[in-house]
C-alpha cells in the first residue's frame, strides 16, 4: 500500500502485455499524479474524469468524453483529483465509480479487462490496503 513501489507501472505493463495479446483493455488510473495513465497515452495530454465533468454541459456528458486511446489500443480513463496531499482524492475516484454506473463504461462485453491503478492508502474514503 505504499508509494513509490511501482504499483502505477505495473498497472500499465499488465494493460500494454494484455492488448498484445489481442485483449480488449480499459485502463482506469486512479493516481493524483496519473503515472500509469501517462505512460500508456505516450506523451499525448490527459483529460481527467474531472476536467470533462466541468468542460462539458450538464447532462451531455458521455463515455466517449472519458475516454482517451493509448498505446495498443488501450482505453485510458483517468479520475483525477487534487494534488497528493491536498483536498480530497476519494471523492474524485467515487465520483468517477458513480460515472461509470450512469455510461454504462464497464458494460458486459465492451472489454475483456479491466486494469486499475489505484492509490496506495486511504485518501478520503477512497482506497485503502487490506
Amino acid at each position: 500500500g505504499k508509494g513509490g513501489i511501482g504499483k502505477s507501472t505495473v498497472a500499465a505493463g499488465v494493460s500494454l502485455a494484455l492488448a498484445k495479446q489481442g485483449r480488449r483493455v480499459l485502463h482506469v488510473g486512479c493516481d493524483p499524479k496519473h503515472d500509469s495513465t501517462l505512460a500508456l497515452l505516450d506523451g499525448q495530454p490527459v483529460r481527467t474524469v474531472i476536467d470533462q465533468i466541468f468542460s462539458q454541459p450538464v447532462g451531455s456528458l458521455r463515455r466517449e468524453h472519458l475516454i482517451m486511446k493509448g498505446l495498443q489500443g488501450i482505453d485510458c480513463i483517468e479520475s483525477g483529483g487534487p494534488k497528493s496531499g491536498v483536498g480530497c482524492g476519494g471523492r474524485a475516484v467515487s465520483r468517477m465509480f458513480e460515472l461509470f454506473e450512469e455510461l454504462s463504461v464497464l458494460e458486459e462485453g465492451r472489454y475483456d479487462v479491466a486494469v486499475f491503478d489505484v492509490l496506495g492508502d486511504v485518501v478520503c474514503g477512497g482506497f485503502a490496503m487490506p
